[in-house]
């Protein structure tokens, strides 16, 4: 699966996707994941994913992600703040999983 996470520069969710990697790896779930700012979203949401995942810290842009999402058919959501660290690989994971 593909999913991509929306930050607001892209350097603390490269921690966040380092973490979702290992987790992923440890129980076989093959993902890729990529992490965006917030200004690229537009064009890369275009790019065949198959979820969006926002961060915390740009969660009150959800409505505008939300938008194109939804015209794309891509389920969207807000990362818990307790999945949105180095040790929230599996949190993540699960929340992946209920979304797609």
């Amino acid at each position: 699966m593909k999913v991509l996470l929306v930050c607001s520069g892209g350097m603390s969710s490269a921690i966040v996707v380092k973490a979702i990697e290992n987790e992923a790896k440890k129980t076989g779930v093959d993902i890729l994941v990529k992490a965006i700012g917030t200004g690229q979203y537009e064009d890369e949401v275009r790019e065949g994913w198959d979820a969006v995942l926002v961060a915390p810290q740009v969660r009150h842009r959800l409505d505008t992600f939300k938008k194109t999402a939804e015209e794309l058919g891509i389920p969207i959501a807000v990362i818990t703040p307790q999945g949105y660290s180095p040790m929230g690989g599996s949190r993540v994971i699960d929340e992946i999983k209920k979304l797609i």
